[in-house]
């Protein structure tokens, strides 16, 4: 199926096509997944997609490639982002730990903090947020306000605010 897709990046139109076809994982073969593969115009390599959403019409067909799109759609991408995010900023590039226990709590703890930093994201918390990037990572000009690095500036806001105020929860036993 194609279709005219608007490339925030380039700020042009992109002839697109798209394809999906049912497949099966060998470990998991009552799940059904679909691969959906698009092209972005001459030139780009091709986005090969595995999803569990249905993929049955063309509606449900573009809604997962422009999903990814939305996500992934200028460089490095959103995700990427968060890959990167999630092993610097939380410390957890290559952990130095040999048991397999040990590293199981540590991928917990930083879930944990990821997940609170996802929470201070959501709508609801607007308030909070903006409260905590205002007084502990303010930026000024317009370049550095509207960038789309919300996660490092929360850490950082974080990390500013905790370093202020050291409570020291741990006791000698």
């Amino acid at each position: 199926m194609r279709r005219q897709v608007w490339d925030a990046h380039q700020q042009q139109w992109r002839k697109s096509a798209v394809l999906a076809l049912p497949v099966t994982h060998p470990t998991y073969p009552e799940q059904a997944l679909w691969l959906v593969v698009s092209r972005i115009g001459k030139g780009k390599e091709p986005w090969y997609l595995l999803t569990n959403q249905p993929c049955e019409d063309a509606d449900q067909l573009w809604s997962v490639v422009l999903a990814y799109a939305r996500r992934c759609g200028s460089p490095p991408g959103q995700i990427e982002a968060c890959w990167r995010f999630s092993q610097s900023e939380l410390a957890i590039q290559s952990p130095r730990l040999w048991f397999w226990l040990n590293r199981l709590k540590l991928m917990m703890m930083v879930a944990l903090m990821y997940a609170f930093l996802l929470q201070l994201l959501a709508v609801d918390q607007t308030g909070y947020r903006l409260a905590l990037l205002r007084r502990w990572c303010h930026r000024t000009g317009k370049r550095c306000q509207s960038a789309l690095t919300p996660l490092y500036r929360l850490r950082a806001a974080l990390a500013a605010l905790l370093t202020t105020y050291q409570i020291i929860l741990q006791t000698s036993g």
